[in-house]
């Protein structure tokens, strides 16, 4: 582990080093590129003063409330889809037309009828989260192995048993993919909702810094994003690891 982490950390060094670089040779202007130590001073001083933290928690309570409404609604509808076929004749194409339907195309229409409020950003969350997860359940459910339902007819087993007792354990590995990918969209689908309509969250730290000409307030949001995305990232692969320990599948 500690080498794969050094093997992993050599080459953000290397760009901060060219950053730096970059910097002293006067390649850009320090408004378009502050330099690195521009920016750790503004980190110190929104960690100091609580901003970055209060941002921070506004985006992941929207996240954490977006996601969860959104493996509410996708993984009970992908495995009805997956079971039947008929139900799924009945939702596919509303759901293909809506699948194609980018979630920030939808903003100015989400914001005039929801303002700019958490019901916008819940919307645009659960629109960005939806699909990932949905399509990676229904694949799991659709696609159980025919012989692990033979096993169960002959077993006796009613229509429900076999979905709780063979479909959904058959398809954990993709749901949890699927719930990997959705909680990425979800973190992802936000900060483009901040940054259009917002009064507080990350991404609306970043566009009071792009109208306040603070370039390395900008920056400091952009690591922010990618930081605690990542760290959100292994945080729950950690609790998958921790709930299926016998699972290898679901194992990074």
């Amino acid at each position: 582990m500690p080498k794969k982490i050094l093997r992993g950390l050599l080459l953000p060094c290397m760009l901060l080093a060219a950053w730096q670089l970059a910097v002293m040779q006067q390649v850009f202007s320090p408004y378009l590129l502050p330099a690195p130590s521009i920016v750790w001073q503004s980190l110190g001083e929104l960690c100091a003063s609580g901003v970055l933290l209060k941002h921070l928690t506004v985006s992941l309570r929207r996240v954490a409330l977006g996601f969860t409404v959104s493996c509410c609604l996708a993984v009970p509808l992908g495995i009805l889809c997956g079971q039947s076929k008929r139900f799924e004749g009945y939702c596919w194409l509303l759901l293909e037309f809506l699948r194609h339907v980018p979630p920030l195309a939808a903003v100015p229409l989400i914001i005039l009828w929801a303002g700019i409020g958490e019901a916008s950003k819940l919307t645009i969350i659960v629109l960005a989260s939806f699909f990932p997860l949905f399509l990676n359940t229904y694949s799991g459910i659709h696609g159980c192995d025919k012989r692990l339902l033979e096993v169960g007819q002959s077993l006796g087993f009613t229509a429900k048993e076999q979905i709780l007792r063979i479909r959904i354990p058959a398809a954990l590995e993709s749901i949890v993919v699927g719930m990997q990918l959705a909680l990425g969209y979800s973190w992802r689908a936000l900060i483009g909702a901040e940054l259009i309509a917002a009064t507080a969250g990350i991404g609306y730290l970043i566009l009071d810094a792009e109208e306040m000409s603070r370039p390395d307030v900008v920056i400091v949001g952009m690591l922010a994003i990618g930081l605690v995305g990542t760290l959100i990232d292994y945080l729950f692969l950690l609790a998958i690891q921790r709930l299926f320990p016998w699972h290898d599948g679901l194992q990074k």
